[in-house]
């Protein structure tokens, strides 16, 4: 015969866990019961354990298989039969520890004032319950009764320890858990960083190269065999870097933080000379100046300026319409200078002038013709349609938020006559660039 699938579900898990509570009840009920008709031979003045005492005795332990599913029911019936007990005046005896395990019970699963409450009336009942009730023994000296009132202060107290030591770990499991969160959230926003980055550089590159050909092969076909040829290496330039990139960023998403670094380099400004001959080859006229003692940068802090510089020229090859750019690129002894400035038309939103020189980014038509988010990759006249304010890597907004997580800042703003100005200031710790110069060499 066999069951249904829910029916063989509930079975087992009945008999993994409440087959335990029963046989756990069943053994506290052999030592309650056990132990009171050892306890009463010492007592005088109590009611001799008879069968209601014994069926008290044991709904008490039966109603501690209710501890997990349901606490306040559990401690109602613990309650009402240990008053019962006490208030007929049976014998003191092991009856206290499944009250124990009743009251810890409800503290631990969060009825605290239940638990309490409960405790205050049974210590009232065992106190006087079998003198007043039961018409037994004698009345309770004061002594006696704090005696008696130290047990369950130091059952709820312990309980109450416990719980708060409970809540505390418990709290910190969630902490730790919502940083690794917050952590891997980061980790794939850079991610996502560093891909936008490299193929929208080399595919931009890829773009215009390709435009180029087909204009010549379309317009002057006599010339079209040299130049296209040109066009044509510096694209197969431009995606061979491109999947080198790309296939170095892909190794941080198979590789956990503790396994060996990806294999191939991370780009940085040792790389800029490549970078601007990429963006000559694209049919710009790129000027570098460098101001300063040239030295090894941090690692985030090297590649950031790379990026921030990559993404500056990308825009340039895209949208601007420029014919020569100039990156300029300046070392102090606690910063990371890099400027890139071009002489193409900017974007219309943009204002002019004093106004222009708070760096602020506009949003939306305004800010598209200095970013890359979204849009089709094309030309120099193309125009993206993200806006610079989106937080994704994209654009201006991207390389803004590269300079603040480092601690930096980055302002992109239109010139007063014509073209455009990204200018970046990156912190420079000098212990890591040391360390970076060690692991270089």
């Amino acid at each position: 015969m066999r069951w249904p699938r829910c029916a063989s579900s509930w079975a087992s898990g009945w008999a993994s866990g409440g087959a335990r509570r029963v046989i756990t009840a069943a053994a506290i009920a052999a030592i309650t019961i056990g132990g009171t008709f050892g306890a009463q031979t010492n007592q005088q003045h109590v009611r001799r354990l008879d069968a209601l005492g014994v069926t008290l005795l044991a709904v008490v332990c039966a109603a501690l298989v209710l501890r997990r599913r349901n606490p306040p029911a559990m401690l109602l019936i613990v309650a009402v039969s240990v008053c019962a007990y006490f208030g007929i005046g049976y014998p003191w005896g092991p009856v206290f520890l499944p009250l124990t395990i009743a009251l810890g019970g409800a503290v631990l699963a969060g009825y605290r004032s239940l638990a309490w409450i409960s405790s205050a009336v049974i210590y009232v009942f065992i106190v006087w319950g079998g003198f007043y009730l039961g018409g037994r023994g004698r009345p309770p000296g004061l002594a006696s009764a704090f005696e008696v009132a130290a047990w369950p202060l130091l059952i709820l107290i312990g309980a109450e320890v416990v719980r708060s030591g409970r809540e505390r770990a418990l709290s910190a499991a969630r902490g730790r858990e919502e940083l690794s969160r917050r952590r891997e959230s980061e980790e794939r926003l850079r991610i996502a960083q560093e891909l936008h980055d490299v193929l929208a550089h080399n595919i931009s590159l890829i773009s215009v190269q390709a435009g180029v050909a087909l204009h010549l092969m379309d317009e002057r076909p006599d010339q079209a065999t040299d130049q296209a040829r040109t066009a044509l290496t510096a694209i197969r330039q431009a995606s061979k870097e491109a999947l080198g990139e790309l296939r170095s960023v892909l190794g941080l998403l198979r590789s956990s933080a503790s396994e060996h670094a990806p294999l191939s380099p991370v780009p940085g400004m040792a790389q800029l000379g490549d970078l601007t001959s990429r963006a000559s080859a694209a049919g710009l006229n790129v000027r570098t100046e460098i101001a300063g003692d040239e030295r090894p940068l941090p690692a985030d802090t090297d590649l950031a300026a790379y990026r921030i510089v990559q993404e500056a020229l990308t825009n340039v090859i895209r949208h601007a319409g420029a014919t020569s750019v100039t990156v300029r690129v300046s070392y102090d002894d606690a910063s990371l200078g890099v400027e890139v400035e071009d002489n193409g038309h900017g974007a219309p939103g943009w204002p002019r002038g004093p106004s222009a020189r708070g760096g602020a980014t506009p949003v939306g038509g305004a800010a598209a013709a200095h970013s890359t988010g979204g849009g089709s990759v094309g030309g120099a006249g193309s125009r993206g349609t993200g806006g610079a304010t989106d937080m994704g890597g994209n654009g201006i907004a991207g390389m803004r938020e590269r300079a603040r997580l480092l601690g930096g800042e980055l302002t992109a703003r239109p010139l007063s006559g014509k073209g455009f100005l990204v200018r970046a200031r990156l912190p420079v710790r000098r212990g890591a660039a040391h360390m970076t110069a060690e692991a270089q060499t």
